[in-house]
């Protein structure tokens, strides 16, 4: 199975999957640290794929979805952006509606709380 094939079936088979640098627990970089995060703050369920771990795929996922950084979140098999995008779509409730559109469970109260903290 190509790196391809295996980002495919990932994706296809998982509702929301982040391609990060380490895992939901321990990220390995600043910006895999801020997407997992917010999922994790607001109860998304997720499939980590640690790109470290396996040169193939960290260079397939660029490929795959035509964006040159990691992380990269895709939600029903949809590429939905990097850190920046789910930053921004996470303090514009933007990323509420994406997840409620695709029927994926989350902390609504959660989300709001991130809004609030970080209004400034």
């Amino acid at each position: 199975m190509t790196a391809e094939d295996k980002i495919r079936e990932t994706v296809s088979s998982n509702d929301v999957v982040l391609f990060m640098k380490g895992n939901a627990a321990t990220p390995q970089c600043g910006f895999s640290s801020q997407i997992a995060g917010i999922l994790n703050y607001m109860g998304v369920d997720y499939k980590d794929i640690n790109v470290l771990e396996d040169d193939g795929v960290r260079q397939g996922i660029k490929d795959y979805s035509d964006w040159p950084t990691i992380p990269q979140l895709y939600i029903k098999g949809e590429f939905i952006g990097g850190c920046d995008i789910i930053r921004d779509m996470a303090m514009s409730g933007e990323f509420d509606g994406l997840l409620e559109e695709n029927s994926i469970i989350y902390n609504k109260e959660a989300a709001d709380e991130i809004r609030k903290a970080n209004k400034g």
